[in-house]
């Protein structure tokens, strides 16, 4: 990993984070049948630039000012909202790591998205770019006593111990498919790591590292298993699966390409910059994947270099 590719504590957090946790869930909406003459009424006593519009607790659509600017430029008659709202919309399931909202607010550049449940389809909140980053200087606050507090446990661990050579393992075995606990291998690591008293860089970088691993093997294979080697100057974490393999490491290799179908990328997932990020956090990383047998990615990560390129 170069000096340009430091991971910060943001970017371990949108990783962290869920939409649930920085949405706003006391949401104004408006029924199909709200008169298009009353929108702007309600847009300004709550000072809001737009609203779900909702139909027996299912979401049917999003209307906003731009739109209700644009029936004023038109000058039509009065109508109801459903004909001039936008039905075919793009949501966030309140459960998804945040940095699913991210690539969704860059992708399309919108100012909100509806969250929905997961499993009822029903309105939960609906979440901005406002709210990401009033989320993420909360919890950028309530962290940063933590992090001025810990110290190095793991390097007086290791010099206690009288061998040629020690190490820890650790093993976690991922689901394939399981898109409800996505993610919980690498919260699970990363809270290892954090008793274990490593630097917070050096914990980011394998956090996000491993989350994009244990994607991979969620989305594309039928699970497979992550171990983890922590000694005292590298961690190396090792993905392993028997799934499809690569056809092309180079190709798969590049930012945005991505073999995921179209049901995964309504989840939320498969966004074609696993590979990539993993890439970003290692300082060495190796791929080894064959097509109908698996693939095998090993991951370096120095700990001293780690916390050398500490930065906020």
């Amino acid at each position: 990993m170069n000096s340009d590719s430091r991971i910060t504590k943001v970017q371990e957090l949108v990783y962290e984070i869920r939409v649930r946790d920085v949405m706003k869930d006391d949401v104004v909406t408006v029924s199909p049948q709200t008169p298009m003459s009353k929108l702007q009424d309600i847009l300004r006593e709550k000072r809001i630039s737009g609203a779900p519009v909702v139909d027996q607790d299912g979401l049917a659509g999003i209307i906003s000012i731009d739109d209700f600017i644009r029936w004023l430029a038109e000058r039509e008659e009065d109508c109801p909202i459903s004909e001039k709202m936008t039905s075919d919309v793009q949501t966030l399931y309140a459960d998804e790591p945040l940095i699913h909202a991210v690539n969704k607010f860059e992708q399309y550049g919108f100012g909100r998205f509806a969250v929905i449940d997961r499993q009822d389809k029903r309105l939960r909140g609906i979440i901005t770019k406002g709210d990401i980053i009033e989320g993420l200087l909360k919890k950028l606050e309530i962290d940063y006593h933590k992090e001025e507090t810990q110290n190095e446990r793991i390097q007086r661990f290791f010099e206690d111990i009288y061998a040629d050579r020690i190490a820890l393992f650790f093993q976690y075995n991922v689901a394939g498919q399981d898109f409800k606990r996505a993610g919980e291998s690498s919260s699970r690591l990363k809270a290892t790591l954090g008793r274990l008293g490593l630097h917070p860089q050096v914990i980011r970088r394998v956090a996000i590292a491993t989350y994009e691993a244990e994607m991979n093997l969620i989305i594309y294979a039928d699970g497979g298993r992550i171990r983890v080697r922590v000694e005292p100057h590298q961690i190396l974490v090792k993905v392993e699966d028997s799934g499809p393999g690569i056809p092309d490491i180079e190709k798969a290799l590049q930012p945005g390409y991505s073999t995921a179908p179209d049901w995964v990328r309504e989840l939320g997932f498969g966004a074609g910059m696993g590979l990539n990020n993993i890439s970003n956090c290692a300082d060495r990383m190796n791929l080894r994947s064959t097509v109908g047998k698996g693939t095998h990615l090993s991951i370096y990560i120095s700990v001293e270099n780690g916390a050398k390129s500490e930065t906020n």
